[in-house]
């Protein structure tokens, strides 16, 4: 059957909250999508031909799209914001729907996508015959798994190899929504608040510390007392770290601070309050390491107390109880659980295997919130 020519745009259905519409492209959006096209972030996480040209971008807005509308296949709204192009999102097949989406960088880090992909899925499940809504992105791609978090989506897992972009076969991160779910976060986020002393600030990790992560966790006492590191450590294993605890953040289980000298901002290690669902909701343990080259120096005792304020506060992790243990003969790692007010409540008999093989008793630390 030959699809009636001109059904678009009179089938894209505008939608809107008030402050982001969903509407038709028109050729006034062409230069934009063109910006957003050869942006580095958009070359970094997607699959948009690269170098794009305007002809490419023209052929996209006012060819592919129709068709997508017109047959019923992929449908692709422009967003607007403040009278602005702001990008694209678009469910495509059913009743299994995909969703992906794109922004302009004048317009991210507003709130804007979580906002727009809102409307798409709402009018997905009740105008566009769609039962179940799917995500997938890159794993390490915060700022989209961000807006699939904001927007209600169940966050799954990692699904190995399920990705197929610039030649290259991908992880990826995975969510979905189905009808009835409602459009908000399904966990509270683990952030990485930062945290500042005179000497040290606390932040997320960032892709500039993966080289310090290598090394840090390729020292040969690091590999004794955490056997679970990945021997050889390589700069690959330093980036899973990272895009792990982004995951673990967002599904509330642990938040992850990098230890920095607060003037050169040079990683010095990391500490982390985790376990945060546990069986004990209001509980949490610590967990760190240090670089080599800061030991002795009183940095992660600063940095745990510091952490440990936070855990503690109302308007932070609110923790009532947390826990810290320690390897037997780890000298410094005990001397930071009693230097930051932690005692000492028993010892597991050889309940930890070090990098030898070995096993040594752990000893068990605890602090409890005072008010």
């Amino acid at each position: 059957m030959t699809v009636p020519e001109m059904i678009w745009p009179l089938n894209v259905p505008v939608l809107s909250d008030g402050l982001v519409t969903l509407r038709a492209h028109v050729p006034a959006d062409i230069d934009a999508m063109l910006e957003m096209a050869n942006d580095p972030e958009m070359v970094r996480w997607t699959s948009v031909a690269t170098p794009q040209t305007r002809e490419m971008s023209e052929d996209f807005a006012l060819g592919i799209i129709p068709r997508g509308w017109d047959e019923g296949t992929n449908r692709i709204w422009a967003i607007e914001a403040d009278g602005r192009f702001a990008g694209n999102v678009d469910i495509r097949q059913g009743p299994i729907g995909d969703i992906g989406f794109a922004l302009h960088p004048w317009a991210r880090g507003k709130g804007l996508m979580a906002r727009a992909v809102r409307l798409a899925v709402d009018w997905a499940f009740n105008e566009g015959g769609i039962e179940i809504v799917h995500w997938r992105s890159h794993v390490g791609n915060e700022a989209s798994l961000r807006v699939a978090h904001s927007a209600g989506f169940t966050l799954h897992g990692t699904t190995p190899g399920s990705l197929l972009e610039r030649g290259a076969v991908l992880d990826a991160w995975t969510a979905s929504i189905r009808f009835g779910d409602a459009p908000m976060p399904r966990t509270n986020w683990a952030e990485s608040t930062v945290l500042e002393s005179e000497r040290l600030i606390l932040r997320a990790n960032s892709e500039a510390d993966l080289s310090r992560i290598t090394e840090a966790c390729s020292d040969l006492e690091s590999q004794h007392w955490l056997s679970s590191l990945p021997h050889p450590y390589t700069e690959t294993s330093a980036r899973e770290y990272v895009d792990t605890c982004v995951w673990q953040a967002a599904k509330g289980v642990k938040a992850t601070w990098a230890i920095a000298d607060r003037v050169t901002d040079q990683l010095l290690g990391n500490v982390a309050v985790m376990d945060l669902l546990g069986p004990n909701p209001t509980s949490g343990e610590i967990g760190y390491w240090m670089h080599p080259d800061a030991r002795g120096k009183g940095v992660m005792t600063e940095a745990v107390r510091l952490v440990v304020a936070h855990a503690f506060n109302s308007e932070g992790l609110d923790r009532r109880r947390l826990v810290l243990y320690a390897a037997e003969g780890n000298e410094g790692s005990n001397k930071v659980a009693e230097a930051a007010g932690f005692r000492h409540y028993g010892t597991q008999k050889l309940a930890e295997r070090l990098g030898d093989g070995t096993y040594v008793d752990l000893r068990g630390y605890e602090l409890l919130r005072l008010s």
